[in-house]
């Protein structure tokens, strides 16, 4: 097993409040583009319906629990949302939105570095892009960093937590095996599959 830097709860649930900016450019403009002003109120009232507040007292841990059950509500109903007035069309249409998101929301001059690292020693910039990954896989779930060559690594994932909310198939379908393989080989040149048994599973990065 790698040892991975382990992230604070501070920066797990600033990660999950930034990804339910009110402003979000991607579900908001998205339901407005395709179904209009008033679909998007729609959507809008009933993410408030399972919204719980977050005590301005609470731990950083507590705050993060509370945002991430939030975030997995409008996920979950974000994508019934879609299916239920675009259909599966809509999905599709919905999952490549995410992907260019996905790839705009971490291009970084980072990436260049990588990129130019990936062209004279490719087996140490994947083992980079993979511990990278693995430490920001922490603010989504549990896992741990089970094999790591210089052009493999395995990620086990126990018992997911996104699985453990109800609901949640699509959006392990949608968005973990569907929108997150093609934004990672679009943006960093590295393949990753899933093999999902029940709720545990592990993630395959290839080089």
């Amino acid at each position: 097993m790698q040892a991975v830097k382990t992230m604070p709860y501070g920066e797990k649930y600033a990660i999950v409040l930034n990804k339910m900016k009110p402003n979000d450019v991607l579900i908001s403009p998205f339901v407005q583009k395709h179904l209009g002003e008033r679909a998007l109120i729609e959507l809008q009232e009933i993410w408030e319906k399972g919204v719980k507040p977050i005590p301005e007292n609470a731990s950083d841990e507590e705050k993060y629990e509370i945002a991430y059950g939030n975030l997995m509500w409008r996920a979950k109903n974000n994508l019934k949302f879609i299916r239920k007035h675009l259909g599966e069309d809509g999905i599709e249409q919905y999952k490549l939105a995410q992907v260019e998101e996905l790839k705009r929301k971490n291009a970084r001059p980072a990436l260049l570095v990588l990129g130019i690292l990936r062209a004279v020693a490719p087996g140490f910039a994947f083992i980079m892009t993979a511990k990278k990954m693995a430490y920001q896989l922490q603010w989504l779930t549990p896992s741990s960093l089970v094999e790591l060559t210089r052009n493999k690594a395995v990620l086990n994932i126990p018992r997911c937590k996104v699985i453990g909310f109800p609901d949640m198939e699509e959006i392990c379908i949608v968005d973990c095996q569907g929108s997150y393989p093609i934004w990672v080989a679009e943006q960093f040149k590295v393949g990753l599959k899933f093999e999902r048994q029940g709720d545990s599973c592990k993630a395959i990065l290839t080089a």
